[in-house]
């Protein structure tokens, strides 16, 4: 039997709040950066280890940091002065049965791949130096692996949401259209490190935008502010026709910026990413795996990024209570917003949670039997599938940035 639980709540739901903050790391970010190099890592080393041999050993490379190297900024370019540093830490089976996995080449391969993909100015040789931490796992944690059912190796929680509310879809999809390729062909001096914070108060948005500019293609002060002022207006145009229910928008655009101090003045950066010399990376810390990072919401610790698929739950059970929100606020009729809830025990089947819990908030006239019965069925269905998720997880078919 599983241990089920759901709960109905009397609360309003967050786009009722007076205020609400909602942040998006983009792709270019220090901290956005580690999750997906190290989520990439984790992928290829399912993939190599089912190739040679035929399931996925226990790794997590949940421990990432990546340090701030140095920059000569300059109108017209500049240049990087010393490379970043890109540190991979955590455990992973090195091989079995006499076979061999080449750890280290794996994840520097990887992490040069993902660089080449995703930052345009980045040169992963002469930019970034690479130190690979990773080391093999304790005995017991590996022994899960070679249980008939995958047991969850940790102790931990989880929670996810649904659905999202207009200023944290809003703030997603900004990030994402400024980091998109039109918007790179029509301001290609729009670097990948690209932060949204959005502010709704009442029916009010404001969101405050900081990009980095590259360098190379500003020449002078007149020019910057000029791009600046002719970004900010596009991505105003943007908020505005991509909202719903909000129509007093602002958006604000590198705040910092005062015309006449030259580059003290001005956002410039060589790379496109403020790694290059002004902030450092750590796994963990960029957005929630729906891809914001939302104050009105609850949130748990884990950081999704680099775990294994298998048996850590501290990465299933935080994509996995997105997803069951998800189908319950699309398959349950009066449902006006949910939360569920799981929290494993080490050593306990993932499939079967310490506890599992839904909080819902219904509409008015919704029935609260009918509801909570389609709730639980949904969670113990969803439960009962899980290995499908877990598959799905090693075949990176979920991003967690």
């Amino acid at each position: 039997m599983r241990s089920i639980t759901v709960e109905v709540l009397s609360g309003k739901p967050v786009s009722e709040h007076e205020v609400e903050i909602v942040e998006r790391k983009g792709q270019g970010h220090p901290d956005s950066i580690c999750d997906a190099i190290m989520e990439r890592v984790s992928i290829e080393l399912s993939r190599e280890y089912q190739r040679q041999f035929g399931t996925i050993l226990h790794h997590n490379i949940d421990k990432g940091f990546l340090v701030a190297g140095n920059a000569e900024i300059r109108l017209g370019g500049g240049r990087v002065t010393e490379p970043m540093r890109l540190i991979f830490g955590d455990r992973a089976t090195s091989g079995m049965d006499g076979k061999q996995i080449p750890i280290d080449e794996i994840a520097i391969s990887t992490a040069k791949r993902w660089i080449r993909e995703h930052l345009r100015f980045v040169d992963p040789d002469e930019h970034v130096r690479y130190d690979v931490q990773i080391k093999p796992g304790s005995p017991e944690l590996v022994d899960i692996f070679n249980r008939a059912v995958p047991s969850a190796n940790d102790t931990s929680a989880a929670v996810g949401y649904a659905p999202l509310t207009e200023t944290e879809r809003l703030v997603l999809q900004t990030e994402r259209h400024m980091n998109s390729a039109a918007f790179k062909q029509q301001f290609p001096e729009a670097g990948e490190d690209i932060k949204v914070m959005g502010c709704r108060r009442g029916d009010e948005l404001n969101l405050t935008a900081a990009v980095a500019f590259v360098d190379r293609f500003i020449d002078s002060e007149t020019t910057y502010f000029k791009r600046k002022h002719q970004m900010h207006e596009a991505a105003e145009e943007f908020v505005r026709a991509e909202a719903k229910t909000l129509h007093k928008i602002t958006v604000a655009l590198n705040t910092l910026d005062i015309p006449g101090r030259g580059l003290g003045g001005m956002y410039l950066s060589v790379t496109g990413t403020s790694a290059e010399s002004g902030d450092s990376g750590q796994i963990g810390r960029g957005n929630k795996v729906n891809g914001v990072i939302a104050l009105n919401r609850p949130m748990g610790t884990e950081a999704a990024a680099g775990k294994n698929p298998v048996s850590h739950v501290g990465k299933i059970y935080t994509i996995m209570t997105h997803q069951v929100a998800d189908c319950i606020y699309r398959e349950v009729s009066g449902i006006r917003e949910v939360y569920v809830w799981m929290l494993s025990q080490i050593g306990t089947a993932i499939d079967h949670p310490k506890i599992a819990a839904a909080q819902i908030i219904l509409a008015k006239r919704a029935r609260q039997n009918v509801a909570r019965r389609r709730v639980q069925e949904i969670l113990e269905r969803e439960l009962i599938n899980i290995t499908n998720l877990t598959r799905e997880l090693a075949e990176g078919k979920y991003p967690v940035v």
